[in-house]
């Protein structure tokens, strides 16, 4: 395999409109790095640079250490892997793992060999023979990674590879491509819009917002430490709590936006005045010890997840959601009081949208 640099890549259309912001991005060999942003961020668009198929507009980007900003998607060493497997329905399983390799005039021995390796390694074996719509989409999907892993590429590119498979169908080739990854340490650039994707086949995340990469890092890092409200808002299932206000004068409370305050443990005096965004993750707050202390939750909806439960509610103005475990089933109209660990606090200025601290 091979490492990827992007350097100071980016993309615009008539020099105006600017969809890619510069990026810098290093991409170890043997990496699993993903993208993830929602729709129309710019994370299919950098992908595309990268094979070829979109022209970058500043910047460069190497593949194995040589540049490849100017070469042909075919001369990359790159191999891509499409959101609607783009199969061809004439032609068998095998024929389409072969097709590529046969323009580029291998020989049938070295084809043969090539295809029946991706095809053991995908349990495609027994279904070399069928046509593409004799299969199933988790098939479908297998035989377009087949065809991308017989060209042996420095570099695989996945474009939103299993949005058109069902929830269930989706977790199986998850699992199916971590698996893959370990068995072929390939260098891979992986693009999603689903964070439960990105945080379970990444070893880095890439988070994107408005062509801008907000944040790069390991999962666990994004999620303990997200850099920008924006991060801190996309990242969590549900999202995180953000609320908004302002130190008091005396650097004891947080004033929310509204007429509810929070006591702060250890005071902040260097930010008296200022105003900031506090996020908490519905997962980290706590039932409080007694009726008498906590917050108030005046629940106006509860959700039965089976395992847990989420319940919605107001405090003062502010909107809150709280996970809490299946045997808790606070009827709408009941009031919960609620403890914030402050070990669990994130602080963001509210108008950079940076983390503070």
């Amino acid at each position: 395999m091979a490492c990827l640099k992007l350097q100071a890549v980016s993309k615009s259309y008539d020099g105006k409109t600017q969809v890619i912001r510069p990026i810098d991005l290093d991409v170890a060999d043997g990496e699993f790095v993903v993208m993830v942003g929602p729709s129309g961020c710019g994370k299919s668009t950098l992908l595309r640079m990268v094979a070829g198929l979109e022209q970058a507009t500043g910047g460069d980007i190497y593949i194995d250490n040589q540049r490849v900003t100017d070469l042909e998607p075919k001369d990359r060493g790159i191999a891509m892997v499409f959101q609607n497997y783009a199969l061809y329905p004439h032609m068998s399983v095998y024929d389409n793992m072969a097709y590529g390799l046969k323009i580029r005039g291998f020989g049938k021995t070295q084809i043969r060999q090539r295809v029946d390796e991706a095809a053991r390694i995908l349990e495609l074996a027994p279904l070399l023979a069928r046509k593409p719509r004799e299969l199933s989409g988790g098939q479908r999907q297998r035989v377009a990674m087949g065809r991308a892993i017989v060209r042996e590429p420095a570099v695989f590119l996945f474009d939103e590879p299993l949005s058109n498979l069902d929830a269930k169908l989706r977790v199986q080739m998850r699992l199916e491509l971590q698996q893959l990854h370990r068995r072929l340490n390939t260098t891979s650039l992986y693009v999603t819009h689903d964070q439960v994707e990105a945080m379970t086949l990444a070893q880095r995340v890439i988070v994107m917002n408005k062509g801008v990469a907000e944040q790069i890092g390991a999962p666990a890092e994004i999620y303990r430490r997200p850099a920008s409200l924006f991060v801190a808002g996309f990242i969590g299932s549900p999202a995180m709590n953000l609320w908004s206000g302002r130190i008091s004068a005396d650097g004891c409370r947080f004033e929310l936006d509204g007429d509810a305050a929070l006591p702060l443990t250890t005071a902040k005096p260097q930010w008296r005045g200022r105003e900031l965004t506090l996020g908490v993750r519905p997962e980290h707050i706590q039932l409080a010890a007694s009726e008498a202390g906590g917050i108030p939750l005046r629940v106006s909806t509860l959700e039965l997840l089976g395992a847990d439960n989420l319940a919605h509610g107001q405090w003062g103005t502010q909107k809150v959601i709280v996970r809490l475990s299946y045997e808790h089933c606070p009827a709408a109209g009941s009031t919960l009081r609620l403890h914030l660990p402050e070990s669990s606090w994130h602080w963001f200025d509210s108008q950079s949208g940076l983390r503070v601290e």
